[in-house]
């Protein structure tokens, strides 16, 4: 019924699976190392159509200087974390409120409202487009960041709180009704008992939905206008030009766009790994 561990299998399944790993990173990094080895390189050294060996000429310093210079790249960066940062906090409040309600209350309209947050994940969001396209419009927060914070919020509240809500479920109803029967309110209850049980659990939310907005270009396209706005994803459309793309530019801003997201995982790589595998295992 369940797959065999891999310690116990033959040693050509074993072969051929550790074999077919390291293929299958090597195909996954290869485009990254491409990316990597462009913005080290000058735009000569790309006309030339050397895209993997090693650059002619290393570019590093005017590349990624350059970055900055051409384009308004610290706005850019700063319009993101105006824009990840609040959406994170938004999402992670709204969510375990609706989550905690969901796991621990029964009314009647509970099954309902699950079953709208499960299908709200599979709308597929393109088709969103127009619709809060115009509403942005109408309620006057279209090219702003606080439609961007609100729409993400908004949009991301239904996956969180279906992780949560699991998580929650989980928790024995025992701790509530020993809080309820000390006299401690519901407010409290969240706030001192159940908070610190889910901080796993958040802590992976927040990688996870800091690391969806942030890499957000489809909404950054739709929903803004101007640079004074723009996140760093639409932003790197700047270093695009009419005839011509500096490929070489492009990809250091792509780089230099992904270390936000990158340094979180990092810096939250336990708390996300046992956020993830919590309640997997019995005892």
């Amino acid at each position: 019924m369940f797959p065999t561990p891999i310690e116990k299998v033959s040693p050509t399944a074993r072969t051929a699976y550790h074999a077919g790993v390291w293929v299958s990173l090597l195909l996954w990094l290869l485009p990254l190392g491409a990316m990597f080895l462009t913005s080290f390189r000058s735009l000569a050294d790309i006309s030339m159509g050397n895209f993997w060996g090693i650059p002619s000429e290393w570019m590093i310093i005017e590349n990624y200087s350059g970055v900055f210079q051409t384009t308004p790249m610290g706005r850019f960066l700063l319009n993101s974390l105006m824009i990840t940062v609040p959406t994170v906090a938004g999402a992670l409040a709204i969510s375990s409120l609706a989550a905690y309600a969901l796991a621990k209350y029964n009314f009647r309209l509970n099954i309902v409202l699950f079953a709208m947050f499960i299908g709200g994940n599979f709308i597929p969001f393109q088709i969103l487009m127009i619709p809060v396209r115009n509403l942005t419009i109408d309620l006057g927060l279209y090219d702003t960041i606080i439609g961007l914070v609100l729409f993400h919020v908004a949009f991301q509240a239904g996956f969180c709180t279906l992780f949560l809500r699991n998580f929650i479920k989980a928790l024995p109803n025992s701790l509530i009704e020993a809080a309820r029967c000390d006299g401690a309110g519901e407010f409290r209850i969240f706030f001192v008992l159940i908070l610190p049980l889910i901080r796993p659990a958040l802590a992976a939310l927040a990688v996870l939905i800091f690391t969806f907005v942030w890499n957000d270009y489809f909404w950054a396209l739709v929903l803004v206008q101007s640079d004074s706005v723009r996140p760093v994803t639409a932003g790197l459309e700047a270093l695009k030009g009419q005839w011509l793309a500096s490929w070489q530019m492009i990809a250091a801003g792509a780089i230099i766009a992904a270390i936000p997201p990158v340094s979180m995982f990092f810096l939250m790589q336990k708390h996300f790994i046992a956020g993830l595998t919590m309640g997997a295992t019995k005892g």
